[in-house]
């Protein structure tokens, strides 16, 4: 709606202005038409100038190449594009190893979609996160699966007993990289 009314005030600014200059020579134009393919979500948005998300981060990173196709998968692209804050809780492709044969798989299935997206969402808090906030016991409530509680060993911080090995902050929040896959109860 709001495209059309500014499409509308456009056109009837050029209309006034081309009214009032009849007097000069008319000048020939050239009109470049754009098509796009239909609508895209917030990952669609191209931005060479600001820092990555966290999605981008992670298509940059080999080691979270399974994590991606899963997010790709649950169709989870979008929203974790938008502008946060989130907190991401990042398994590494070691991680996902470390699951019973053929479970990865069996997840990436169109029909295993809702079980992939609650397992992803177990993953992910809406809030930025960092370790040196996070205090010994406390539990937070993530997008779905309920809570994961935070434990701390001297200057290690851990996440359901998962260690966080790294964290990267974004653009729309922070990716805390852990070597295991957090799996609701």
């Amino acid at each position: 709606m709001k495209k059309s009314i500014k499409t509308l005030l456009l056109l009837g600014l050029l209309v006034a202005v081309g009214c009032k200059q009849t007097d000069q020579a008319p000048t020939e134009t050239t009109t470049e038409t754009t098509t796009t393919a239909g609508p895209t979500g917030q990952s669609g948005v191209k931005d060479e100038t600001s820092s990555p998300n966290i999605v981008q981060t992670a298509v940059g990173s080999k080691d979270h190449t399974t994590l991606v196709t899963a997010v790709k998968a649950a169709e989870l692209v979008d929203a974790l594009s938008n502008a946060g804050p989130f907190t991401v809780f990042a398994p590494t492709n070691a991680a996902f190893d470390k699951l019973p044969a053929g479970t990865v798989e069996d997840l990436l299935k169109p029909e295993n979609k809702e079980k992939l997206s609650n397992i992803l969402g177990y993953h992910t808090y809406v809030g930025s996160l960092k370790t040196e906030y996070m205090q010994d016991g406390q539990e937070f409530d993530m997008v779905f699966g309920g809570k994961v509680k935070i434990t701390k060993k001297g200057d290690k911080t851990f996440v359901n007993g998962s260690e966080i090995l790294a964290s990267i902050p974004t653009s729309n929040g922070i990716i805390h990289v852990i070597g295991d896959v957090l799996l609701p109860k």
